[in-house]
């Protein structure tokens, strides 16, 4: 019996100790890795990249993503916090796939490309895509990550191309291109497109989100360039894919396919009652807010002051600390190892 417990003490400070190194000793662990078609990376896959991260990790993660069309359906877990995605040209590193809704078992929701639910996470130089064509829902990236930034991706697809989720979430897309059909930035979350391309191609909605009832920001664009393809001749800037959505477009140039009432009430009156769809100072032949929905609303100069970046990214969520200046994206040095 003595011996007995002398092995089980001796198995307890063993744990102990190898815990305690895994704490204390982040240098052991692999934060750098690259991944490329060629195998000149450590992966050929972006799956087996993700797979082989420590969770929780004590510094910050970074993959290289060498050119190449990776054709994987992706997903960065909750566990994967402070993971940084680098590509090395954004038209040349493409993530792709086809699933969309109704394939098989597939939802809307099961539908993406890409899902990023790590917090802290930060892309640049990436095409996040989903060819399935105009099949319905299909999805190219899901985003439910807090303090999540895009910076010089691009976003390609059809219905339902960004699914901006997480209802305390906070994203940040700086100098990005998106495109899609219908809906093509939809969901709950905060998220400030700022200095992006919008690019409808077909007579539809831009956006729908579904703000929470006690959240002050939903969906921002700021100097944004909304542009369309040839063939449409009427677009919404937004509906409400339920009650209390928020969206806001400020100095966006808009053309001239914006319907005169701008926002869509998706058919159900009682939507005009709670939602919050606005417009400042915008440009160009759509910006003519004269024949606007009575129901949507141009902000004053005293109320575009509320729309600053630290503003629009408070702290959702009080019980969470925040990290100040976390999107400050000046602050992160974005460098393409020279090899």
């Amino acid at each position: 019996m003595e011996k007995i417990k002398l092995i089980c003490t001796i198995l307890l400070i063993t744990c102990s100790t190898c815990l305690f190194a895994q704490t204390a000793n982040p240098q052991q662990y692999k934060y750098v890795f690259t991944v490329a078609k060629d195998g000149s990376g450590d992966y050929k896959y972006i799956q087996d990249a993700i797979d082989a991260m420590r969770v929780f990790p004590l510094a910050r993660i970074t993959l290289y993503i060498k050119n190449g069309v990776y054709n994987e359906k992706i997903q960065l877990p909750e566990t994967n916090v402070d993971v940084t995605f680098i590509g090395e040209n954004v038209d040349s590193t493409i993530i792709i796939f086809n699933d969309y809704s109704g394939r098989g078992k597939l939802t809307t929701f099961t539908s993406y490309t890409a899902k990023i639910s790590g917090n802290r996470f930060v892309a640049e130089n990436i095409t996040f895509a989903n060819n399935a064509g105009r099949v319905g829902q299909a999805v190219a990236l899901y985003v439910d990550a807090d303090k999540a930034i895009f910076k010089n991706c691009k976003f390609l697809g059809d219905q339902d191309t960004i699914f901006a989720s997480g209802e305390t979430s906070r994203q940040y897309f700086k100098n990005c291109y998106i495109e899609g059909t219908t809906d093509f930035i939809f969901g709950p979350s905060t998220a400030l497109f700022d200095d992006c391309i919008i690019h409808a191609k077909t007579n539809s909605f831009i956006t729908a989100a579904n703000t929470p009832k006690d959240k002050k920001f939903g969906f921002v664009f700021l100097n944004c360039t909304v542009t369309v393809d040839s063939s449409v001749t009427e677009l919404y800037l937004g509906r409400p894919w339920r009650a209390y959505a928020k969206t806001v477009f400020i100095s966006c140039t808009l053309p001239k396919q914006i319907i005169v009432a701008g926002w869509h009430n998706w058919d159900n009156p009682d939507n005009e009652e709670t939602v919050f769809y606005a417009e400042y100072k915008n440009k160009g032949e759509g910006a003519n807010t004269s024949q606007r929905a009575k129901w949507s609303k141009q902000l004053t100069d005293s109320e575009v002051k509320e729309y600053t970046i630290e503003n629009i990214f408070s702290n959702n969520n009080s019980s969470v600390p925040d990290e100040s200046n976390w999107y400050n994206i000046n602050a992160r040095p974005f460098k393409w190892p020279v090899k």
